[in-house]
């Protein structure tokens, strides 16, 4: 029998899920992945083999169907089509940590009961994120469930980079810059030493440009410094989120737009980003393909905050000496990682635009004083790994 680790990634309307299988390799195997998506419109189940071929699909035309229905749904076929496996335990991708999770943990009542204090700090993420931790302690109460956090990378911040100017009150309650992607950034950071050795353990900014999209220092390895700050709002402009804003503009929308809390958190996260700016998409493939003004002002807003960004990360490490590109926008579109270039000429970083047009691994060209690499992340195979770490060490204790 093997042993199986389940990964979950949980969102509002879908939960992604991996299954990997282990017999002692040095990394887990991965054996399916899929998701239940539409959940509260139209439930659909589907499960994935590891080179991409759907091995099993089921739809329902009952929005009200719970996540607790679906859950248990996708564990029963897990059951079913792994039957020469043990499931060990479940590893979970949890936003928000907090300040007091460096990394990842064995969860408990008083874990749980911790982790749902930190929800204002990632309203859109971290309700959801909890939601399958609860459910499967209800159907399996004795499986060992691990929170693997996006936060727990940055916690080697120094304090300076984690402080806002802001009464010391305050600060002492949490309130701090604490990073997020951080599972993304932690995998890179160990694909470095593969890919590039001489350079993984030097000054390192990493762009995680997607829907959600943030930069990341890293200097031997650790991180120094982020983009993303108290919540995952900050840094740059996203799908639909801000990015950076005056804090001035939330008071004058409040005070003269009269809008709430939550109409305000709405604009925040929903509403503004790539999708605001064009008020075509949030979707940078379809702006892309655009000639809508708008579309490309929205592009323009987006590579020069990442070029202002990487001056500000290389400040913080004092130097340069490699960049890497990784996410869904930063792994798949040349443009965007041209245009990004670029604007890093004064760095000394120059593109190879064939290596860049054909997604090479290393796309700087030979007389770039920064090499320039595209590196996939991969952040359940990072949950994977922690959390066959966590049942070791649980056995050996």
């Amino acid at each position: 029998m093997r042993d199986g680790i389940l990964v979950i990634n949980a969102g509002s309307s879908s939960i992604k899920f991996s299954l990997y299988l282990s017999n002692g390799e040095e990394k887990p195997l991965l054996a399916s992945r899929g998701q239940v998506e539409g959940i509260a419109v139209s439930p659909h189940f589907i499960a994935l083999s590891p080179n991409g071929s759907v091995v099993a699909e089921e739809r329902w035309d009952d929005p009200h169907l719970s996540h607790d229905v679906l859950f248990k749904h996708l564990m029963t076929w897990v059951e079913d089509a792994f039957r020469d496996a043990v499931l060990k335990a479940a590893g979970h991708r949890v936003v928000h940590g907090g300040a007091n999770h460096s990394a990842p943990v064995i969860v408990t009542d008083a874990v749980l009961d911790e982790l749902a204090e930190l929800i204002p700090l990632a309203p859109l993420h971290q309700p959801h994120n909890l939601a399958p931790i609860r459910a499967l302690r209800k159907i399996y109460p004795d499986l060992v469930q691990v929170a693997c956090f996006d936060t727990a990378f940055h916690r080697t911040n120094p304090k300076v980079a984690q402080s806002f100017a802001i009464p010391r009150a305050l600060s002492d309650e949490g309130v701090r810059r604490y990073g997020f992607h951080g599972l993304s950034y932690e995998y890179i950071s160990r694909q470095l030493e593969r890919v590039a050795p001489e350079v993984a353990g030097g000054r390192v900014v990493v762009f995680h440009l997607g829907s959600g999209a943030s930069m990341c220092a890293i200097r031997e390895g650790k991180s120094v410094a982020s983009t993303m700050g108290f919540t995952a709002l900050d840094g740059l402009p996203m799908g639909t989120r801000t990015g950076a804003i005056d804090p001035g503009v939330l008071l004058y929308l409040m005070q003269r737009k009269e809008m709430a809390a939550k109409e305000i958190e709405t604009l925040l996260y929903k509403k503004s980003g790539l999708l605001g700016v064009s008020g075509i998409s949030n979707d940078m493939r379809i702006l892309l393909a655009s000639d809508d003004p708008h579309a490309v002002e929205a592009i323009d807003l987006f590579v020069y905050r990442v070029g202002r960004e990487l001056g500000s990360l290389a400040a913080a490490l004092g130097g340069l000496d490699a960049l890497v590109f990784t996410a869904g926008i930063g792994e798949n579109s040349p443009e965007i990682r041209a245009r990004v270039c670029e604007q890093a000429a004064w760095l000394g970083v120059r593109l190879d635009s064939e290596a860049n047009s054909r997604h090479a691994q290393r796309i700087s060209a030979p007389e770039s004083s920064v090499p320039v690499f595209i590196i996939p992340t991969d952040e359940e195979m990072m949950i994977a790994k922690h959390t066959r770490a966590a049942i070791r060490a649980l056995r050996a204790g």
